[in-house]
């Protein structure tokens, strides 16, 4: 059952307050997960007509493909001997417009265009369901959240509470041209993609074990690849992520999943790194904060971030009550 927060700025669907590793997660990315039309054709026809209102005269906006966040399964819990185990039910959204789009990119790097660096890819679907002022018209009333997501988009993003040597976290403020909550703080991050092992359909489904494999792998492999993208620490420099649970923020129901990461740098070092970060261009200030600084900045976080905080917070807990060292993964 998912956790509906205080002042509901996010639900957080799974919280793994021991943190998971790669072992302990496993996908299965299936056309059945993808999402529902709804049954209002009016209300289907504006997700079009969203799209071509929210790019008309912004060329920094490029429809793409992303994992679709359908469910989850926890096996194992804290009352039983077992390790827990996620099951991630993941589909496809916006699949069918993903040549243009990934022409267009490759168009502009072999032009080699730097001051065309300021773009956002999104999901057509995305931006007419979730981010469209009618979003509430797409839900259904339901306990259950799959099904009371059915009709949404729901791209699955992530992000990771990264920590420092000195116990300090890392925090970007989104740029102002960016395409979802320009100027707030967020937690470095992105989204899994489907086109990184290969996928630009369900046709691959049969290798569907070899594929979720493929899949559970980028899960982990993508929030490495986003925070050296967007902070400039080196891979090297980074432990393997520990996954510790999904929030969904109750704005535009827009889910991510988390992960805990440590860095043995120390945050002095952060801001030199930063500054030759590959994706810089997406925020503007990165800051090093303690907990209780962290607190005070999460009322400026989009929901799902907020949610991620409580998740570190449920994490920290948890490594109190039973006097653990900090988590690590090998």
């Amino acid at each position: 059952m998912a956790k509906i927060a205080e002042g509901s700025r996010y639900q957080l669907l799974l919280s793994c307050p021991s943190g998971l590793s790669l072992s302990q997660v496993s996908v299965d990315f299936s056309k059945s997960h993808d999402r529902i039309q709804h049954p209002d054709h009016d209300l289907e026809d504006s997700i079009a007509q969203a799209w071509e209102q929210r790019t008309q005269g912004n060329s920094s906006l490029f429809n793409g493909q992303k994992f679709r966040f359908g469910s989850i399964c926890l096996d194992g819990d804290a009352g039983t001997n077992e390790l827990p185990h996620v099951y991630l039910r993941l589909g496809l959204t916006d699949y069918r417009l993903l040549f243009i789009s990934l022409s267009f990119f490759f168009f502009l790097k072999l032009q080699d265009q730097p001051s065309l660096v300021s773009w956002t890819w999104f999901s057509r679907t995305f931006v007419g369901t979730n981010l469209s002022s009618q979003w509430e018209k797409f839900l259904v009333t339901s306990q259950d959240d799959c099904v009371r997501c059915r009709h949404t988009s729901s791209p699955l993003g992530n992000a990771a509470v990264i920590e420092t040597s000195d116990h300090k976290i890392i925090v970007l403020r989104r740029s102002d041209n960016v395409g979802e909550f320009p100027g707030h703080y967020v937690f470095p991050g992105g989204h899994p993609e489907p086109m990184s092992v290969g996928i630009d359909s369900h046709q691959l489904e049969k290798d569907g074990d070899v594929l979720n494999k493929k899949v559970t792998r980028e899960m982990f492999d993508s929030i490495t690849r986003e925070v050296v993208e967007e902070t400039g620490i080196p891979a090297s420099s980074l432990s393997t992520p520990l996954f510790i649970g999904i929030s969904r923020r109750e704005l535009n129901v827009r889910p991510a999943m988390f992960f805990f990461i440590k860095c043995n740098h120390h945050s002095d070092d952060i801001p030199g790194l930063y500054s030759s970060a590959e994706d810089g261009f997406e925020s503007t200030q990165l800051h090093t904060v303690s907990l209780e600084e962290l607190k005070t900045m999460t009322s400026r976080m989009p929901g799902c971030h907020h949610g991620g905080f409580a998740l570190y917070e449920l994490m920290l807990q948890r490594l109190k009550s039973t006097n653990e060292t900090p988590l690590t993964s090998t």
